[in-house]
């Protein structure tokens, strides 16, 4: 929600307020000080209640052999979009890939598509092309997440490559623009749980994994201890999040076909809206200070 605070007296006379937060991973509290002051809303963001009806669109849907892509691919198929399913495993007659399959619809198409491989990619590109008779304008919509706007402790790897997402989809955005291409990016919470990417015995397994070709040196400087600290912690992460997809599915239904789509969406439980609004508009000392320290 966009506010405009009209303020009619200085902020320091204004009765203080504070406010507890805690951490979830931690389970530490801090105390943080706050001023009330009247304000006057201007807008509220919310979704359109009006959208372009789908008819005869088309769509490329990476990454549905499982998780959001596979959930997204049925969802836009059943709003009568023309589905173009790309599949890391459709050559091996992956579970999902299969059940895609299985609908016998003229209007959902599965791919194969691997993103890394230059031409699996042209391919794909190509076979959307040709079926395609009169193509127009179209738009992007990229999944990021909510750790491509902050960062975590012991995701690294993850939060690089998802703050490259957003890099990434800003600048097209803005290449885009003359084009009449709209951009735009969805930044999905916790659905780990929802997309079973990782159960118990596989974070075992890949932390395993790790720990055993880590260098001597390195083991030695964090321990043994610190590592499974941390390994603790990302199996009560994976195991936490929400296990309906339905507010991504719909953020990103949105973003394809309502008029003027956002920049960005938010599908996520309020306790993570808050950690990024406060890490990414207050000051990263006072951010640190409730998360990290």
């Amino acid at each position: 929600m966009m506010l405009t605070a009209h303020l009619s007296r200085p902020l320091s006379q204004f009765p203080g307020r504070t406010l507890r937060v805690c951490d979830r991973e931690n389970g530490t509290r801090r105390t943080l000080l706050f001023f009330s002051a009247s304000c006057t809303p201007i807008s509220r963001r919310t979704y359109a209640s009006e959208v372009n009806p789908a008819g005869s669109k088309a769509v490329l849907v990476t990454g549905c052999d499982s998780g959001f892509g596979f959930s997204l691919a049925k969802h836009l198929h059943s709003k009568g979009f023309l589905v173009f399913a790309g599949c890391l495993l459709k050559d091996k007659g992956d579970a999902g890939v299969k059940e895609l399959d299985s609908l016998n619809s003229d209007r959902l198409r599965t791919v194969q598509l691997n993103v890394c491989s230059h031409e699996q990619v042209e391919k794909a590109v190509e076979t959307v092309r040709s079926s395609l008779k009169d193509p127009e304008k179209g738009r992007v919509v990229n999944i990021s997440s909510m750790l491509g706007r902050m960062a975590n402790p012991a995701r690294s790897p993850y939060c690089i490559t998802k703050f490259g997402v957003e890099a990434f989809s800003d600048c097209l955005r803005y290449e885009m623009h003359p084009l009449g291409v709209k951009v735009s990016v969805v930044e999905p919470g916790n659905y780990i749980a929802a997309t079973s990417l990782y159960s118990p015995e596989r974070i075992q397994a890949i932390a395993q994994k790790m720990w055993d070709e880590l260098p001597e040196v390195v083991r030695k400087d964090y321990g043994r201890d610190y590592f499974d600290e941390k390994i603790a912690k990302m199996e009560t992460y994976c195991n936490s999040g929400s296990t309906d997809t339905s507010p991504v599915i719909d953020a990103v239904t949105h973003a394809l076909t309502t008029t003027t789509p956002y920049t960005r969406y938010h599908p996520m439980d309020y306790y993570w809206w808050l950690r990024m609004q406060i890490m990414t508009h207050l000051p990263g000392a006072v951010s640190d200070m409730i998360y990290i320290h």
